[in-house]
């Protein structure tokens, strides 16, 4: 669905359905220079299955319109009245990496509007490398090659694609090289830069589900499991042999965690 929204189109992934104020709703964020498209298994599963399920595109990603946010804050403010632009008065919430961030950021800003909250790939503080951050602001190809390598486990490097000729790899790289000059950097830089993690955890009221690849060079597990101590319903999904990016490397682990993590 498009909809005009704080003067640009916005889209959103429903798998074709419409809202339905009766039913129960989740939505699902992406992370750093990427769109709707990563969610697009798990979306298809609940919206079959009794969800308003949404995969949002942010401003000026993927098919939205309008200048990237340049901070964790400023999207998830977004993200909340964007929710209630399209009459969705409360769901479970999932993010991946940057994604994450916004939503932890969101569900302790919307308070009861948030009934659970799945992070993936998570980590905090979420700092970024100088390489990366250099070469993202120079719209320097490197920057999606660095993201690739070291966000996939290193089977996921040479094929590991649950579909014969099909590269994991590649498609990651396709979606970020998709993404509109300055964008990778906003993103990348507003996670670098965000600071208020320990203030969002401490105002988080619902249950939160931590879920993880257990070979995560982009957010290694030891910063996730830390910050999980300092969450009062906090659960850790640990999928195996698993990089950064869960869902093309263990879609069907990932789509059983988000299951847990979010139904009603």
């Amino acid at each position: 669905m498009e909809l005009n929204y704080q003067g640009a189109t916005t889209f959103i992934q429903t798998a074709g359905y419409a809202i339905d104020p009766a039913k129960p709703s989740v939505c699902f964020v992406h992370g750093a220079g990427m769109d709707h498209a990563v969610w697009t298994l798990f979306v298809r599963w609940f919206a079959r299955n009794g969800y308003n399920a949404l995969a949002v595109d942010l401003r000026g990603h993927g098919r939205s319109g309008g200048t990237a946010l340049e901070s964790i804050e400023s999207m998830a403010d977004w993200l909340l009245g964007l929710l209630d632009a399209v009459g969705v008065p409360e769901v479970g919430l999932a993010g991946h990496s940057m994604g994450s961030l916004l939503a932890l950021q969101a569900a302790a800003t919307g308070g009861a509007k948030v009934r659970k909250l799945a992070l993936l790939g998570f980590g905090y503080p979420m700092a970024v490398g100088a390489p990366l951050l250099d070469a993202a602001h120079a719209n320097d190809h490197a920057a999606v090659d660095m993201m690739t390598i070291w966000g996939h486990d290193a089977g996921a490097q040479f094929g590991g694609h649950q579909v014969p000729g099909l590269s994991i790899s590649t498609i990651t790289k396709r979606r970020l090289e998709a993404a509109r000059p300055g964008v990778l950097f906003a993103d990348l830089n507003a996670c670098h830069t965000y600071a208020g993690g320990a203030e969002a955890a401490a105002a988080l009221a619902c249950p939160v589900t931590l879920i993880l690849g257990d070979r995560d060079r982009m957010t290694p597990v030891r910063g996730a499991r830390e910050f999980a101590k300092t969450l009062p319903k906090a659960a850790i999904d640990m999928i195996p042999g698993c990089g950064h990016g869960m869902m093309e490397e263990k879609p069907e682990q990932t789509h059983k965690a988000l299951v847990k993590a979010l139904s009603v």
